[in-house]
């Protein structure tokens, strides 16, 4: 556990009258991409932890000095550390994910561990047989090396325009790289990409666990990497459960609409949904 994750979870501990709010970033992101929202909810009553994943470095530039420490990530290992991290709260959380942070969070819920959840442009799992053009062209980058499995690299600006902020003008998608794109563990896109082939995956999700709670799916319209058909995909599989299962769209938004300039949209739609329940 990293000295952050420590002293927010013992400050949400020690705030008794406030529900915790986990938040789960996903790829090329750290924590620190959450600091708006955290801000946000904590302005709105509750007891915001971005949680980090394993060797996480505490800033971008860190990050970028050192991409080695992430390398070899799997969702599995990450998914596990994040279970730990949790189970150090009093109160069971409501949780929120992002991308790769989005799968997380369904694999959080699935396990009982959220009290509400919201997947934001959900990487896909097990069971999700859709496959738009436009996601295998953002992840092509990673897996048209075999190589880069074990390895952690970078988006150049390019990838990222196009992956993630292909919504907004160049100047705020460069504003965005410059502020938050850091290195990234290369396993899980390939792990997505073989999900389906795969039948030992770590990319599944138990959507019938009754302990699950109430879930939101949040889909970008414009987004390349996770496109509806995937988001939509998540949400059919989600509606196998017997809690409330929800989706919506934000229109003319991209994979970075937890980051960028119109944020608080996205962020408003993931409290009101949270407030209902928690």
């Amino acid at each position: 556990m990293s000295l952050n994750d420590a002293q927010q979870i013992d400050r949400a501990n020690a705030a008794t009258e406030r529900v915790p709010v986990v938040f789960v970033h996903g790829l090329w992101m750290l924590p620190s991409s959450w600091d708006a929202w955290t801000a946000h909810f904590e302005a709105a009553g509750y007891a915001p932890v971005a949680l980090s994943w394993p060797d996480d470095a505490e800033t971008v530039a860190e990050a970028r000095r050192r991409p080695e420490a992430l390398a070899g990530k799997t969702v599995g290992r990450i998914a596990d550390h994040l279970a730990g991290l949790i189970d150090g709260l009093e109160r069971k959380p409501a949780v929120i994910g992002h991308s790769v942070g989005g799968l997380l969070t369904q694999i959080l819920a699935g396990r009982g561990l959220s009290a509400a959840s919201v997947a934001i442009d959900p990487v896909p799992f097990r069971g999700i047989l859709a496959l738009p053009l436009s996601t295998l062209r953002s992840l092509r980058p990673i897996i048209a090396n075999p190589a880069n499995r074990k390895r952690a690299l970078p988006l150049t600006f390019e990838q990222f325009r196009y992956a993630y902020a292909n919504a907004v003008s160049e100047q705020e998608a460069r504003e965005l790289y410059e502020t938050y794109a850091v290195p990234a563990p290369c396993a899980p896109p390939f792990q997505a990409a073989a999900a389906n082939i795969n039948p030992r995956t770590e990319m599944k999700v138990d959507c019938r666990n009754p302990r699950r709670g109430p879930l939101l799916i949040i889909s970008g319209e414009k987004d390349n990497a996770v496109p509806w058909a995937l988001a939509n995909g998540a949400y059919k599989k989600q509606r196998e459960n017997s809690g409330v299962t929800e989706i919506t769209e934000m229109a003319g938004r991209d994979h970075a609409l937890t980051i960028d300039s119109r944020w608080q949209e996205v962020a408003d739609t993931a409290l009101t949904f949270v407030r209902r329940f928690v």
